[in-house]
Parts: structure tokens; sequence; C-alpha cells
């Protein structure tokens, strides 16, 4: 079967739920992927910010083929060790008392939303509870995720969604304390905003929040689904700050392709909110995805992959102010880490399918923003080498 043959059985088949490019991808190695058709991609989309060991790397693969060849599901009904050995990885790594799994971000999401509403409730019995959440936010596709997602075409198909939800402006300490009300049981965000166009968040507005919520009692929850995992620098974002959170939540990178989440919180938190019959998951946890967290977590600390992250963020960061400077529709980069945006007043759709043509994966973020969100492994080879792609298809344009 060609490509095309795979697309229209593909479009005959699937819910038409996302406008795809038109590649069939087959294998990948290293940063690199290659479609049917045998033809080379340098991958600097990490399929969105998932794939941060890239496509090859023989420790991750071996443990998911000895895993599969033992148990891969048993339900949460009992105990399993790959959980387990996961659940104190990623304890060590984020400074939190509990963790739950889930099977996705927007899963996560959820959680914490769930948490930080059972807190309030027991802490003080009442039902009528505010989450702050932030403009241009993204946090999900479910319908309580959508309910705190801050842009305003993703909820209204839906509405009405959870009410009690109050949307400030990110990085603006004044616009969050205008939402604040003797109902708010949580600020919501995340620490540098994805889908909204790669912001991180400033320090004084890091500051300010985690001041407010330990004078009222608001708990802080922080979204790092996609820029944590070693991502901006740091094993999670919110690590710059000097701050840390109520809960967190993760994903993404997390199992680098295996589908897993989590939402962490401390054990303060813990003892007040979910509890036997509260929550649950069929098959968040299990021994299968266990096996990729823990072994994912053992290699970022064995391969050092934040300080390589590091390293090659500040090679990055200089090529990409470079080419913002010499192309007029480019009108800024910014960014942390591995998690860099280039915004355009060309449509970064067309650029995006120029770079593919071009044997480049980027995607975009927002309306005008060209993102790159690379597997952490990277080397400044391929940097150089998607600096060249790139500006090969921005001349063109």
């Amino acid at each position: 079967m060609n490509k095309e043959i795979y697309m229209q059985h593909s479009d005959a088949a699937l819910l038409h739920t996302y406008n795809r490019f038109p590649v069939v991808f087959d294998h990948g190695e290293d940063v690199y992927l290659y479609d049917t058709d045998g033809k080379k991609y340098l991958d600097f989309a990490a399929g969105i910010a998932v794939m941060a060991l890239g496509y090859s790397n023989a420790k991750y693969k071996s443990a998911l083929k000895n895993q599969i060849d033992k148990l891969t599901h048993t339900s949460n009904l009992y105990y399993n060790v790959p959980i387990m050995e996961a659940a104190e990885k990623f304890l060590k790594v984020t400074g939190m008392d509990r963790v739950f799994f889930t099977n996705s971000g927007a899963e996560a999401n959820e959680g914490a939303i769930k948490a930080a509403k059972k807190y309030a409730y027991t802490r003080d019995g009442h039902t009528d509870h505010e989450i702050i959440a932030m403009n241009h936010s993204f946090h999900g596709r479910t319908l309580g995720a959508l309910a705190v997602t801050g842009t305003e075409h993703y909820r209204e198909p839906f509405e009405p969604l959870m009410g009690g939800i109050r949307f400030a402006d990110f990085n603006d300490l004044e616009s969050v304390r205008a939402q604040i009300t003797d109902k708010t049981c949580a600020i919501m965000l995340e620490t540098v905003q994805g889908e909204g166009g790669i912001y991180p968040a400033t320090q004084e507005f890091m500051d300010g929040i985690a001041a407010i919520c330990k004078e009222k009692d608001i708990l802080l929850i922080l979204d790092e689904v996609q820029c944590g995992m070693g991502r901006t620098g740091k094993m999670f974002a919110w690590q710059h700050y000097g701050i840390k959170p109520d809960i967190m939540t993760s994903a993404k990178a997390l199992g680098c392709g295996v589908p897993v989440g989590a939402f962490a919180m401390t054990q303060r938190v813990a003892k007040l909110s979910l509890e036997p019959g509260d929550h649950g998951s069929t098959y968040g946890g299990n021994p299968f995805v266990g096996a990729a967290v823990s072994t994912v977590l053992d290699i970022m600390e064995e391969e050092h992959i934040v300080d390589h992250v590091n390293e090659m963020s500040a090679y990055f960061s200089e090529q990409l102010d470079q080419v913002a400077a010499s192309y007029d529709f480019i009108t800024a980069h910014r960014g942390i880490g591995l998690m860099q945006g280039l915004v355009s007043e060309k449509p970064v759709g067309t650029i995006a399918s120029e770079c593919l043509q071009e044997g480049l994966i980027v995607i975009s973020a927002g309306s005008n923003v060209i993102r790159m969100v690379p597997p952490l492994v990277i080397e400044k080879k391929h940097v150089d080498e998607m600096i060249e792609k790139l500006r090969n298809v921005l001349d063109r344009i």
C-alpha cells in the first residue's frame, strides 16, 4: 500500500478530529522519523513534546519488551512492582509526597481539579468552591480540563461546562487578585504556556501567586504536562522559581510514547482530599506504564538529560535569535530550554507544511507561533540541520 491508500483508509475509518499532515510515518531512529516511502525527517516536534529520549534508546525498549513478557495489567485492585518503583522515583524528582498515575495529561488535570475541590470540601464542608485559571491556557480536551482551558473556541461548543471557574491573565498578578473571592479554592496554571504561544511565567508572577496561595489557604496547581520532564532545563519548570506547588500534573515525556500521566500532591493536601471511592482508573498505573515511567526516570538521571538540555538550549536559543533577526515577518522569539517558539506574521500552518516537505517536523502553538519541542537528546549538529532547513523554507516564503 502506498501512502495515499493508507491515508484514504484512515480518513474513511477515523473520526475527523484532526487535520493531519499528508505523511504516514513508519519508524524512528535517534531524532529522525521515516515515512512509508523511506523519506527521512528531522523531528523537532517529538510527538508534541512526548519523545524526550528520541526513538532508539536501547534501555527503554528493552525494559518495555521485558515487561510485556511478564505482565501488562492487573487493575488497581492489586499492587504491582513497576508502579511502586515508578512512584518512588517520581516523588523523588518532584519533591511531592503522593502520586496517582493516569492515562493522559487531561486525566491528570481532571484528578488535580478533583483533589483541590475535595480538599476544600473537607476543610469547610462547602460545595461551591471556585478555581482561578488563566486566559490562553490549555489543560486538555475532557470536560473538566476544558472548563479550566482559557481559550473560548475550545470551550464554546461544549458549554455549559463545570461552573465556578474564573479566568485571569497570565503573568498579570493584579488580574489574578481581582478574581479571588472567599470561594476560591485553587489557582491553576501552566508554568510555561504551551498551546497558548510558548509563554514562560515571570518570577514576579510566580512569587506573587505563591504568596497569595499561602496567605489565603488556596491550593496552587501547576500543569507541567508539556513543560515538565527536563524540557526547560530543570526536571520541572516550577523548579526554576524557588516555589513549590500543592498539586502538580505531568504526562507526555513521562512515558516517552507510552500513554501515561500523573498528578502528585503534598501530604497536607493528600490527607484532606481523595480517599477510597473518590477517584480511580482501570488502566492507570498498570505494570506496563510503570515500567516505562521507571525506566524513563532512570535514563534521565543516568544520562544527565537535564544537563544536556541546558547545554543545547543555549546554542539553540542563540541560533533562533539569529533567525528572528533575519526575517521581517518573524517578529519575536521566546521560550525556555528546549521549548521554543518563533512568532510569525506568515501563516504558521503553511510554514509547518513547507518544513515537512523539506524533511523537518515543526508544529504550531496558538495562531502565530512556530513551536519547536525536539527530543531532549538532540546535538548541535541537529540544531544546525534544523536551522538550515528552516531557513530554506523561510527564504521561499
